[in-house]
């Protein structure tokens, strides 16, 4: 079974196309730069080497055209028809409280993802348009969507709701949601898979940090807390957003610089984070470099976005009642070894011990990189959640 996962953003569509009996990677890369100058296709061949191909693509349908036709070219593709793709993934970020898994898109479905749009409007309408291309360039091709806050939907409402008025929760949705749901399921399961251990019988704690980043509690195979709330922009520091900030703060900052909502949403998405304090960047390779050369203020943002990870990973074992499994994913979490000595150091006090040896310079790699005598087993697992997408889609076509 061939299965073709798109993830479209306002700019980008990226692909991966997988042979599920194989679990093989047949084709992956993505449209950049969409419907600006100079749009191009960048993708990876068998080998390894890497293909730019540029071409004016003005929106979606454009796009994904293209990479189909590229799929199917006499130089650079691996299948001889679009009739080979059995079925499409989507990576739909906002499902609300309508979707609590993975589902078949139809009528009704796209329905209730037009209805989400108002939670998510950068994310939603560009995830509906690659959709719709697909329908109209495969007519009667089956379609999954595999949605970013769905994993989270099993949170208790103590942990979603906010303390604001319950009529603005029956309004309008205002809760808290949670995303990176997919990445957040793969890790944990996976970590299991590798330890040997029961994945409903564990307390796990799974770190998803980079530019962007959150943590989730996964007890009993169910996320019962994540710190991203109704936007991506609660809980950790990140590349550019803010993570937690006192609401009081906002308004304050919204009148003395006379920010309407657009402008303080760009403050608080763009301009925020790590690039915000250190003045820098929101590139972390960037900010250790800094750091190394005894920048100040990025040797602070570089403690803002440790610290934070580290706080929550104490609330979510207070949470869960103790912690057996600390999952490391993400760009940060993958890479960056010194985040992940940082963060765990001083932990033993719940049972946690780094082994300094086997994490530091350590990269991208599945390893336990805790002591054999830690209670808390911490390991590295690199997030893959366009496996994860097309895992879904073949197990609901499949019923």
């Amino acid at each position: 079974m061939k299965i073709l996962v798109l993830n479209c953003g306002s700019s980008s569509v990226k692909y991966k196309l997988f042979n599920m009996d194989t679990h093989e990677v047949l084709a992956q890369g993505g449209v950049e730069k969409l419907g600006l100058p100079g749009s191009f296709l960048k993708f990876t061949q068998p080998d390894g080497t890497k293909v730019i191909l540029e071409k004016e693509l003005p929106e979606h349908n454009a796009a994904i055209e293209f990479i189909l036709s590229v799929l199917t070219d006499d130089q650079y593709g691996c299948i001889k028809s679009f009739n080979e793709i059995d079925a499409v993934g989507h990576r739909v970020v906002h499902g609300g409280e309508a979707f609590s898994s993975s589902v078949e898109i139809t009528s009704e479905v796209i329905g209730k993802m037009v209805e989400c749009i108002d939670l998510a409007p950068l994310h939603n309408p560009p995830n509906l348009k690659g959709i719709r291309a697909m329908s109209a360039l495969i007519p009667g091709i089956r379609q999954v969507g595999v949605f970013d806050t769905a994993f989270h939907q099993t949170m208790p409402d103590y942990a979603y709701m906010y303390g604001l008025p319950y009529s603005l929760y029956k309004k309008y949705g205002i809760r808290r949601y949670g995303f990176h749901g997919t990445s957040h399921r793969y890790v944990s399961k996976r970590a299991c898979e590798i330890l040997g251990v029961p994945y409903e019988e564990q307390k796990i704690i799974t770190a998803h940090v980079g530019n962007g980043g959150s943590i989730a509690a996964v007890k009993n195979g169910k996320s019962v807390d994540t710190s991203m709330g109704l936007t991506p922009v609660e809980g950790l520091l990140m590349g550019t957003r803010c993570g937690d900030v006192d609401a009081g703060a906002l308004t304050f900052i919204m009148d003395k610089e006379k920010l309407d909502a657009k402008g303080l949403s760009d403050l608080i998405n763009k301009q925020s984070g790590v690039q915000g304090l250190s003045g820098i960047s929101s590139d972390m390779r960037e900010i250790e470099a800094a750091v190394a050369e005894g920048d100040k203020r990025a040797i602070m943002a570089l403690n803002i976005y440790n610290y934070r990870i580290k706080k929550y990973i104490g609330a979510y074992a207070a949470a869960m009642g103790g912690c057996d499994i600390l999952v490391w994913t993400g760009g940060v979490g993958e890479n960056q070894w010194a985040t992940r000595r940082v963060v765990c150091e001083n932990m033993e006090f719940m049972g946690m011990k780094i082994d300094v040896q086997k994490n530091d310079g350590m990269r991208g790699e599945e390893m336990v990189i805790s002591t054999p005598d830690s209670k808390v087993t911490i390991i590295v697992v690199p997030t893959d959640e366009e496996y994860m997408i097309a895992s879904d889609t073949m197990d609901i076509l499949g019923k």
